[in-house]
């Protein structure tokens, strides 16, 4: 027999436990889905519609709603004569700008044209806007605009401000933009700019965190599908639910969890996945979720990340916010990016604090400097560094920290200007 043969006791169809799965119906999310459609609604109508922005965390539907829900539009919608209805989809998961947001949206309405894709570079911001106005017209009818992990752009938010005004501008003629965006940040419209929170007049849903019963739900019709009949034993689902909702409340860990547990027990060749392969499946998968929370952080999260890694380098930790903000907002400068607030810095430190990427100390001088809080790294340099090598922004800034970790001669470093 050769080194890989094909499982013929575990897994029956192991789709419904890939992440890229869309549900036949979503659960536990009826309020949401009620809301959600009571935003669309306007388009069957034939009326405006406003944007819509959903906030949650990763792994609380958001996305797989979306996609549910205009799978449903865009069947309905085609039982109309006096709907024209496209959507257009862009992940802003690279993007950290409304110039890189808009030149996605021109190369996406162009994939299936004969026109060529526009480069990211070369071109003024207003230009890349009045390319995408002319793809949009070319649409005409109401475009839908999904931005997916919108929260990335951060301040740059003209893209925010220029699609809502287009038709009212005279960028366009017979075409609604309407904006769906997604967002893991709750507080991203926080930091919008005054015009754009205004031009926006957006509908909210908020997804929040899954709990363990409401986590067994979506993960039963799942196992259902994905195992032979008989293979779970009965404490394995409500096993993945209870540590998924003890952790992030992540519909994406518990089904991570349970196909983890699967892929144990298929190598062990044994017949039953049970729940010592559940928490074994857990122990390996808190390695990698450090790991993973590092790269799903914002390019802001990264910056703020970095800027935590140079002082962990130069052994100058645990550090106060005010101290690290300073490095921050050089390294944004060197990144020639947007920075946020020492506020915002502060709630980037308090997420990764809840993703165990950093250790928070609360100090309290009494009356002289009165309390406040000194952050250093909780998982190794190294580690970080890897994660900051594998994103090209922040490749260059990463190889000068590797090096001041080995020789903190600031000079010898190149970092002395920052």
């Amino acid at each position: 027999m050769g080194m890989f043969e094909r499982d013929q006791q575990v897994f029956a169809n192991a789709e419904p436990l890939d992440d890229s799965y869309e549900p036949e119906d979503i659960r536990e999310r009826d309020e949401e889905l009620e809301k959600y459609q009571r935003a669309l609604q306007p388009i069957i109508d034939n009326r405006p519609t406003s944007n819509i922005f959903l906030y949650g965390k990763t792994g609380t539907g958001k996305t797989v709603a979306t996609k549910f829900m205009l799978s449903h539009l865009e069947h309905d919608a085609a039982e109309y004569d006096d709907i024209d209805l496209s959507t257009v989809w862009v992940s802003c998961e690279n993007l950290s700008s409304s110039y890189q947001v808009a030149v996605a949206l021109v190369n996406t309405l162009r994939e299936n044209q004969t026109k060529e894709r526009i480069s990211t570079t070369g071109y003024s911001q207003q230009r890349v806007f009045d390319l995408l106005y002319e793809e949009l017209n070319a649409l005409g009818g109401t475009v839908i605009v999904v931005l997916d992990e919108i929260d990335n752009i951060g301040h740059s938010d003209e893209i925010l401000y220029g699609l809502p005004r287009a038709r009212s501008n005279g960028y366009v003629e017979d075409v609604r933009p309407v904006i769906i965006g997604i967002s893991n940040d709750f507080q991203f419209r926080e930091n919008l700019s005054p015009k754009v929170k205004d031009t926006l007049a957006e509908k909210e849903i908020l997804y929040p965190p899954y709990d363990a019963n409401q986590l067994r739900s979506i993960l039963e019709p799942r196992a259902e599908k994905a195992f032979y009949e008989g293979v779970l034993s009965g404490e394995v689902v409500p096993l993945c639910a209870a540590f998924a909702a003890q952790d992030t409340g992540s519909a994406r860990q518990a089904i991570r969890l349970l196909r983890e547990a699967g892929e144990l027990a298929q190598a062990e060749d044994a017949d039953t996945v049970t729940e010592k392969h559940v928490r074994d499946a857990q122990e390996e998968l808190e390695k990698n979720q450090l790991y993973e929370g590092m790269q799903e952080l914002t390019t802001q999260g990264h910056a703020v990340l970095c800027a935590l890694a140079y002082h962990q380098a130069l052994d100058e930790v645990p550090i106060r916010s005010r101290d690290l903000y300073e490095r921050y907002v050089n390294i944004c400068d060197r990144l020639d990016t947007d920075n946020v607030s020492e506020r915002r810095v502060r709630d980037h430190l308090s997420d990764m604090n809840m993703l165990g990427l950093i250790c928070v100390y609360e100090r309290n001088e009494g009356l002289s400097a009165g309390r406040y809080h000194e952050y250093e790294l909780d998982v190794p340099l190294n580690a970080v560094l890897d994660v900051l090598l594998s994103t090209n922004r922040f490749e260059e800034i990463a190889d000068i920290i590797q090096s001041t970790a080995t020789d903190n001669d600031l000079l010898q470093s190149g970092i002395s200007d920052y």
